[in-house]
């Protein structure tokens, strides 16, 4: 782990035993209220697309919308919002996808992004990898070309970046936590 990864790691918060026992939930609130970390997490996002077009960010509900709006701004790219079902007001279109415990919904609008063009994905952790497969093919069902997800925390032992990875899409993380 380099010295960026320990200082974004040192500023997420671990939570044992939510939302059940036995599992550690990541909290990156700790990580938005301080500005520095913050900062390199935007950086160390934005960073390896600088200079490439891209037409859209998509940012999955509700941090990645945070995450995914700085991004899209660092990059002079649009913001498209993929969100649970019954939320957003316009023609929209939907996916239902599968949840560590179920399956849900998720939707866009209708004319959010264009056959063709760019997209990257951002959301703030990939763990078993449902909601990141989901809104990669509710893009690509539109005709946009998903060229990258990108999170700030991988959970590896629970297989999403592999999944992402077998639909052909490049993963990028900036921190690795092992277990659940």
């Amino acid at each position: 782990m380099n010295n960026t990864s320990a200082d974004l790691a040192g500023s997420i918060r671990a939570i044992l035993d939510y939302p059940k026992p036995g599992i550690v939930f990541r909290d990156i609130t700790t990580l938005l209220g301080n500005p520095r970390a913050l900062r390199q997490a935007i950086d160390g996002l934005v960073q390896p697309y600088a200079g490439l077009k891209v037409d859209q960010v998509a940012g999955m509900e509700a941090r990645g919308f945070i995450l995914g709006g700085a991004v899209a701004y660092a990059l002079s790219a649009g913001f498209v919002p993929i969100r649970k079902r019954g939320k957003l007001p316009h023609e929209t279109v939907r996916i239902a996808y599968s949840l560590e415990y179920g399956v849900d919904e998720m939707e866009m609008h209708l004319d959010a992004v264009k056959p063709g063009e760019k997209v990257i994905l951002v959301d703030d952790l990939i763990a078993t990898g449902g909601t990141a497969v989901g809104a990669t093919q509710l893009l690509r069902q539109m005709g946009a070309e998903v060229i990258s997800a990108c999170f700030v925390i991988d959970l590896p032992d629970l297989g999403g970046r592999a999944k992402l990875e077998a639909l052909g899409v490049e993963v990028r993380t900036l921190v690795e936590f092992s277990g659940h």
